[in-house]
């Protein structure tokens, strides 16, 4: 009888060791590495691991001889989901979505399957859920459930045994924790057990050119929880992300091999399911009645398309010794880094003011064309200006308190004068030529320049 062996590998980043130890040397996280067993090891060669990326072959071919046939691909139903895949799923990808426990990721996958499934034939696996529990939703949010096929299994085996049985174009697996492979000895959830059906069901998917969604859960920080190559061997990532308290969900890309990331799609989940948001500037734009210091719209660029998001900020003496900085919606990091150019190029000193900032509608921010509005957010609710309920803001502050122009500025202007705005506040290299009709474009060069625009 062969003696079964064991590894250590690491939660976060797959990296396997020949022994525990408290720190992984791949990633530098702390008690990441936990203990497998692996099984006897067989000198059987396996053929499973052939042809991975769906030719099977084995024969070499140069570039000229590749087919260059664009890949049709699957509409969803929802223009929005769409926007976030490049244009549609992909026959053959494998697509990874995440999200908090109650998001709606399981909502959008059977509106999306119960629509598809009028057409092409299609097939849910639950492996968290029953049959019923599923049936019940379908019926409460008045779904065609006529020709969608249903499937309770945890086992990858026999799941890609009924698949190639039944043929289907497209198959959502929920979710990839729950799943498990006979070979692999050791229980479901596990770092290998996640790996070896991730990998399993991505070279099943590229084979026979099904479609692939898997579900799968996410840390405490929001992150995609498993081994870090669970997303490196599929297709597409993508995040399902909104509070609790908030009506309103987004969908983001950060992995697309067939289209771009940091893509963004806005849904509404309402009492019959969730509903695409066509204009999603029309819902981060509901402003106060009365205009206060410290609000300011910016335009960011979401993948393909601006996006016109409210920031606010409050500056208020300090009870404290240490004054506090809190950033929602954006970095910290770059909060302390333009206090000290506002300080060094701007004249004026805030460290004994409490900085709170906050991006209205649950928006995350992460591009630098947030750095000049957030900068004269600033200096507004520290003033106590009003601005203009019609002002625009976008461009980037260097640590020399130049203004650096941002990609995409003429798309920019021309969305928020479709939204009624007359007055902007930009890079002077994003000045346009010609500026959108009503609109009056000012540049700015410097800090200097810019605080002078807001008298």
């Amino acid at each position: 009888m062969a003696k079964n062996k064991t590894a250590y590998v690491c939660n976060e980043c797959g990296q396997d060791f020949p022994r525990w130890q408290g720190q992984c040397s791949a990633c530098q996280e702390w008690n990441t590495i936990t203990e497998v067993r692996l099984g006897a090891v067989t000198a059987v060669k396996s053929s499973n691991f052939s042809g991975y990326a769906g030719s099977s072959g084995g024969s070499v071919q140069t570039l000229d001889q590749i087919d260059l046939n664009e890949v049709p691909r699957i509409a969803t139903g929802f223009v929005e989901f769409d926007r976030v895949l490049g244009g549609g799923i992909v026959a053959g990808s494998a697509i990874l979505i995440g999200g908090h426990p109650g998001a709606g990721k399981s909502t959008l996958l059977l509106q999306t399957l119960c629509g598809l499934a009028q057409t092409m034939p299609a097939l849910y696996v639950t492996g968290e859920e029953s049959l019923q529990q599923v049936a019940m939703r379908a019926h409460r949010l008045s779904l065609p459930t006529d020709k969608l096929k249903m499937l309770s299994e945890t086992s990858v085996d026999v799941i890609c045994e009924i698949a190639l049985r039944e043929q289907p174009k497209i198959i959502v697996i929920d979710s990839i924790q729950v799943m498990h492979i006979s070979d692999v000895q050791s229980s479901p959830g596990s770092v290998a057990q996640v790996r070896e059906s991730a990998a399993f069901l991505t070279r099943f998917a590229k084979q026979n050119g099904i479609a692939i969604i898997m579900v799968g859960h996410v840390t405490k920080d929001g992150s995609l929880a498993g081994p870090k190559v669970l997303e490196h061997c599929i297709d597409c990532s993508v995040m399902f992300e909104g509070d609790s308290d908030s009506r309103y969900r987004t969908l983001r890309s950060h992995k697309n091999r067939f289209g771009a990331i940091n893509e963004l799609g806005v849904f509404a989940m309402t009492e019959k399911g969730l509903r695409e948001v066509a204009n999603p500037s029309a819902i981060f734009l509901s402003r106060a009645d009365e205009a206060a210091p410290g609000s300011v719209v910016m335009v960011v660029w979401e993948g393909t398309r601006p996006l016109l998001v409210e920031l606010q900020v409050l500056v208020d003496q300090s009870m404290a010794g240490h004054p506090r900085r809190i950033a929602v919606g954006t970095d910290a990091n770059r909060l302390a880094m333009l206090l000290a150019v506002l300080h060094r190029h701007g004249g004026l000193q805030m460290s004994d003011q409490d900085v709170f900032v906050n991006v209205v509608g649950g928006v995350k921010v992460s591009e630098t064309s947030a750095d000049l509005t957030l900068l004269l957010s600033m200096v507004s609710s520290f003033r106590s200006i009003v601005l203009p309920r019609d002002l625009v803001v976008f461009g980037e502050v260097g640590l020399s308190g130049e203004i650096r122009p941002v990609p995409n500025g003429t798309e920019r202007l021309i969305e928020a004068a479709k939204h009624g705005f007359t007055r902007a506040i930009v890079p002077k290299a994003n000045v346009p030529k010609k500026a959108p009709a009503g609109m009056e474009v000012v540049g700015v060069a410097k800090l200097s320049e810019a605080l002078d625009a807001l008298v």
